[in-house]
């Protein structure tokens, strides 16, 4: 039989100093070729996998009895994962790239979601590679030919980091693919000069706080909120009748605003009086504070708090002395449903039966958490571990509101809209079927029709080449995604791999049991014996 050759034909062996012609003609000299690392669906002959992982083809080759060979640029992500034998009997060839002179952009980190009028901000880092000596880089982030924030950027020993920041420019609502680049780069590899942000322009913020009147709770609450959603979060409070204020720059507002942003908020939190906006919202969660409305019949007194069981909620109290932090001023009665789940639970004084504090229900579609108690602020104004539970406990509250079905993205949403090149993107349902869904793409070339079918958990994956897509699905539900012409394949990395010949065959030095006849003579006649022995003896 002849050789079995394995050809990695991941991004890096195309990259800037890559011997991709000098692996395929290496490869075809050793043997029969199969290329790995290949992107599904991918019909040209240059490498296009995002990742580089050789375990998977030489575990399946280590049993064909031929010898194997692999060739490589030798950065893989998975070598240690192989057993050693099996590395000794397959030869190896690394092609390593040459060192060129490179910046990329190596990481990039922006909202997904803002609403007119608000700051942008975009984080980044920017290594220089083999040879570059710029101290100082251009940086613009465009669509299109308009340039929305310009900035700059200082290299220091090979890195730099820095945040652009700036007001978001007049921009229609609605999906935005922003291309973060280097300016005048002049290295090797253009493809590390680019990276992709897609950004949502709502006309009202995806979390809303309405406090009326104003409080404590709401106060403490709104800060802790602010600083750990990435969404874009908007307070308003009234502190007079009929007024309305902006929290954090407390500039007035319309209550056509506050009504507008309460309708069309994702997730909309309601303290003291504004619960009335609850009835006429279209929120996929709401997060209602009854212990601050007057229709509440609050009971004051020393409320100490603790964990009432599994929840989604519950992982955010996990080890932490629940019953030593601040007790809750005051109590609202709440009668949980038979599917309820319960956050937390109250005693009055640490003393009689324990009633329920913090509960939550998912209904049609749309999740509510109902907050009985009062004075939960103080755990937020006392630091500490009880802060970190405060702001724990309100993140993991968000993330369930936020995790309810959404129409607007129909029966499956993607995980990440924004990929890079090689990688595919992932689309999760939605909804509790798994019954596969059809979807349509619109892309740079022409439109791709293609099916998702969900595994066990629920996420099905495409492959596509890179451009920015506008998909379809088949029953409702509309997007954009993207692929970039960058990869982490791109950069250098290390080599992992040594040079070898095989050293004979995986399979030649065992052979399966099945196949020794012999055995199975042995055992026939060792049976017949004792059969013949056991009939002399006049047994059965």
């Amino acid at each position: 039989l002849r050789p079995l050759v394995f050809l990695d034909a991941s991004l890096s062996l195309s990259a800037a100093g890559g011997k991709w012609a000098v692996a395929r003609r290496l490869a075809d000299s050793l043997g029969e070729v199969r290329w790995i690392n290949v992107r599904p669906g991918a019909t040209d002959s240059v490498p296009s996998g995002g990742r580089s992982s050789i375990a998977p083809a030489l575990t399946a080759a280590g049993g064909s009895g031929r010898i194997v060979w692999l060739v490589s640029d030798g950065e893989v992500e998975d070598a240690a994962e192989l057993p050693a034998d099996l590395m000794r009997h397959t030869g190896v060839r690394v092609l390593a790239r040459d060192s060129v002179p490179d910046l990329a952009i190596v990481r990039v980190g922006a909202p997904t979601r803002l609403t007119a009028g608000d700051t942008l901000a975009i984080d980044l880092d920017v290594a220089a590679t083999h040879g570059i000596d710029r101290r100082r880089v251009s940086i613009e982030v465009r669509e299109g030919r308009q340039v929305w924030l310009r900035g700059g950027l200082d290299l220091v020993n090979g890195a730099g980091r820095t945040t652009l920041r700036g007001p978001l420019p007049a921009a229609a609502a609605g999906p935005h693919l922003l291309e973060v680049a280097l300016v005048d780069a002049r290295d090797a590899e253009p493809r590390t000069d680019q990276r992709l942000v897609l950004l949502s322009i709502a006309p009202t913020p995806g979390l809303v706080v309405v406090a009326r009147p104003a409080s404590w709770e709401s106060k403490f609450f709104f800060g802790a909120l602010r600083d750990i959603a990435q969404l874009p979060v908007r307070g308003y409070l009234s502190a007079d009748p009929g007024q309305w204020r902006r929290m954090g720059d407390m500039k007035p507002v319309s209550a056509s605003e506050v009504e507008q942003a309460a309708q069309r908020a994702d997730v909309l939190v309601a303290f003291g009086e504004s619960v009335d906006l609850l009835r006429t919202t279209r929120a996929r969660g709401r997060w209602e504070w009854t212990a601050t409305s007057r229709n509440g019949s609050p009971v004051p007194g020393d409320w100490y708090l603790s964990a009432g069981g599994a929840s989604p909620v519950g992982g955010a109290f996990l080890g932490l002395p629940l019953d030593s932090f601040a007790p809750a001023s005051t109590l609202t009665t709440i009668t949980p449903g038979a599917r309820d789940w319960i956050g937390l639970t109250s005693q009055l004084n640490r003393r009689g039966a324990e009633r329920p504090a913090i509960i939550g229900r998912d209904s049609a579609g749309r999740r509510d958490v109902l907050v009985a108690v009062g004075g939960l602020w103080r755990w937020a104004f006392r630091g500490g571990t009880s802060e970190q539970a405060y702001r724990a406990w309100v993140g993991a509250t968000t993330s369930w509101l936020l995790g309810s079905s959404d129409s607007a993205t129909g029966r499956a949403r993607p995980v990440d809209p924004v990929v890079q090149q090689g990688r595919a993107v992932v689309f999760e349902r939605t909804r509790p079927d798994s019954a596969p869904v059809v979807i349509e793409l619109h892309g740079p070339a022409a439109a791709v029709r293609d099916t998702l079918r969900f595994d066990g958990s629920g996420r099905a994956e495409v492959y596509l080449a890179p451009g920015r897509y506008d998909y379809r699905l088949e029953g409702g539900g509309a997007g954009v995604v993207a692929v970039e012409n960058y990869s982490d394949e791109l950069l250098p990395r290390q080599v992992v791999l040594t040079a070898h010949p095989p050293v004979g065959t995986a399979s030649s030095e065992r052979s399966p049991f099945r196949e020794k006849w012999w055995l199975f003579a042995i055992a026939v006649a060792a049976l017949s014996g004792e059969w013949f022995a056991r009939r002399r003896m006049g047994l059965r």
